[in-house]
């Protein structure tokens, strides 16, 4: 078992066990290649665990986020807990469910945290894009659109609870890494106005993911969302995308229903824990 901080060296030995199933480890992909894409890649907080001279299990962790398990089967789950309980403290887990499981219990029993799930997602892929029928047009956002991204990136992360992003300098330096990664930020106008904007990433290992998409709450219940993020899939496919795929919180029903009826179909469930760092017992208990 080996902790890497330096991500070139761990995509030189778990690049092809991800890029083996870009469906699977579409999040794993994505937030390494974001890394290597900066003219300084950020140190990262990654293990990999080998058997007999193979490569058996890699989980990816970008500090101050926590850890991706889609790499890591279960029965391996225990070697990388302990090698993050060696770290310190963690404040998540993300990834296929039956690999969070298996790391949640050693995880707890090691460390003494607590930990609960906050979230389940559902990840879909694009079968055949079907776009509707909404007033206006995609155009991709430019320089003079920075301000806006910015704040509608934090009130994004407000949404959905991503708290390393609420404030707008953690918001304006998340955009411009994803730029310096060859992100596209698109917007939908209607008339002079941006209504809805999607983010998607250049494809990597014939993998494209749409995310995130936002419309403020003033444009919301006229298609908009899912006008620009038929306009986003079809951004990837023209730069030769084979799988476009986007993430959905389940517990978002609106959601749920607007991407199948643009073509995307369901192909697996992931689930998002949090860990509470154990409370230190009073003096005299």
């Amino acid at each position: 078992m080996v902790v890497h901080e330096d991500p070139v060296e761990f995509w030189a030995l778990a690049g092809d066990f991800f890029r083996a199933d870009p469906v699977r480890h579409t999040a794993c992909i994505a937030v390494v290649e974001q890394c290597l894409r900066q003219p300084e890649p950020p140190a990262v907080e990654c293990v990999t665990v080998h058997d007999g001279g193979q490569l058996v299990a890699a989980a990816v962790r970008t500090p101050p986020r926590g850890v991706n398990l889609s790499g890591v089967p279960a029965p391996w789950a225990d070697v990388v807990a302990q090698a993050y309980a060696e770290r310190g403290d963690l404040p998540g887990a993300g990834g296929p469910r039956e690999n969070v499981e298996a790391f949640v219990l050693p995880w707890s029993v090691r460390t003494g945290a607590s930990a609960y799930q906050s979230k389940e997602l559902r990840l879909f892929r694009l079968d055949e894009l079907t776009p509707p029928d909404v007033p206006g047009s995609a155009r991709v956002a430019g320089e003079a659109d920075f301000d806006l991204l910015v704040g509608w990136r934090a009130r994004y992360a407000v949404q959905v609870g991503e708290a390393d992003l609420h404030d707008e300098e953690s918001a304006a330096a998340a955009i411009r890494h994803r730029a310096a990664a060859g992100y596209a930020d698109l917007l939908w106008q209607h008339g002079d106005e941006p209504v809805s904007w999607a983010a998607v990433n250049p494809p990597v290992a014939g993998m494209s993911r749409v995310g995130p998409v936002y419309t403020p709450v003033e444009h919301r219940a006229h298609g908009y969302a899912s006008a620009i993020t038929a306009a986003a899939s079809a951004w990837a496919l023209d730069r030769g995308a084979e799988h476009v795929l986007l993430f959905t919180d389940l517990a978002n029903r609106t959601t749920n229903t607007i991407y199948p009826a643009l073509g995307y179909r369901p192909v697996a469930d992931a689930v998002d824990f949090v860990f509470s760092p154990r409370r230190p017992t009073p003096l005299g208990r």
